[in-house]
């Protein structure tokens, strides 16, 4: 979820079947063959290749067989699996969307999501139809990714964010602009106070006020919950256990403060917010917040739109990819003027 919640015929030469009582019997078919059994044949991720043998060192770290998109027309498109370190060394497993762009724009999914997600998926694909490379990944603990979920974690997931730009920065990649739904807007938002090296931020549905929402997912006596038993166990609809919030979790995420974090993004650092008017996990009045505060603000409401955007996803990502690709217009005319 994110913070809520891609015959073949047979005829003889003539194009006939051909008479009954010309049809000889097959042979009986061989023994099957013995199959090793799921756990003996499986990789794990580690020994996954994540460089093609002729690799060049400066190059990124991408799967040795790269699945080419088979949307037509526009850019030539591979879809490289990429497998890249965080500082704590857990590996973060994405997708590039390869277009042979010299920028890139990083895509960050939300809470309890993955980079599968369809709005996730769907931005990175706006995107290279743009011409415009874009890497989804799955941030530590969710997805594909090594690590143990925890609640919280925003300024962690930052800091996966930041492996993933030196990753691309290391491979002579420009990130031109980083995107995030819902979670991932807080991110994207917090990376851009904190590293000022990205000057172009995309938040979708993020959330303004991380102390909402908390009583809708945990109860309304959530913190005494926490201080009497130590945890919470949150639970999926079949009662199995989907994850847990402990007391360091839960502060983690009371003690992140978007607003003091928004104060600090630069004023050339541009910055869009889209979100749903109809949105029902985090209420629209969050974007309004972030346009108060953050200097160089773009603020887009998508009427009727939920927090997924469950009937507005070619809205969105026509929004999100016009807002970039004017964005990199006007930073290739810089060095000219």
């Amino acid at each position: 979820m994110s913070d809520s919640g891609l015959v073949i015929s047979t005829q003889n030469a003539a194009g006939q079947n051909p008479p009954f009582d010309s049809v000889r019997l097959p042979p009986p078919p061989p023994p099957p063959l013995s199959i090793p059994s799921p756990s003996e044949n499986r990789r794990s991720p580690e020994t996954f290749p994540t460089r093609s043998p002729t690799a060049s060192p400066s190059k990124p770290g991408f799967a040795a067989t790269p699945r080419m998109s088979q949307s037509a027309p526009g850019p030539v498109v591979q879809r490289q699996r990429v497998v890249i370190a965080n500082k704590h060394g857990e590996k973060l497993v994405g997708l590039l969307h390869e277009t042979g762009s010299s920028e890139i724009v990083i895509v960050c999914h939300g809470f309890r999501s993955t980079k599968e997600d369809r709005t996730t998926v769907n931005l990175a694909a706006a995107l290279e139809k743009e011409g415009i490379s874009a890497f989804r990944f799955d941030f530590a603990g969710n997805g594909e990714s090594q690590g143990t979920f925890e609640y919280g974690n925003y300024w962690r997931e930052a800091d996966d964010l930041r492996a993933v730009i030196e990753h691309f920065n290391g491979a002579n990649r420009v990130t031109s602009a980083i995107v995030g739904h819902s979670k991932g807007g807080g991110v994207v938002l917090l990376y851009a106070s904190k590293y000022h090296d990205i000057h172009t931020v995309v938040n979708v549905s993020g959330r303004y006020d991380l102390k909402g929402g908390i009583e809708d997912r945990l109860g309304k006596d959530f913190m005494q919950t926490i201080k009497e038993d130590g945890f919470i166990d949150v639970k999926n609809k079949s009662g199995t256990i989907s994850y847990r919030v402990t007391h360091e979790s839960m502060m983690d995420r009371l003690n992140t403060n978007m607003h003091e974090a928004c104060l600090q993004i630069d004023k050339k650092c541009r910055v869009l917010t889209v979100h749903g008017s109809a949105d029902e996990i985090i209420p629209v009045a969050d974007a309004l917040e972030f346009a108060k505060i953050i200097p160089n603000h773009k603020l887009q409401i998508v009427e009727g739109a939920n927090h997924n955007y469950s009937s507005h996803q070619a809205k969105l990502t026509s929004i999100v990819s016009s807002f970039i690709k004017q964005a990199l217009e006007e930073d290739r005319e810089k060095p000219s003027q």
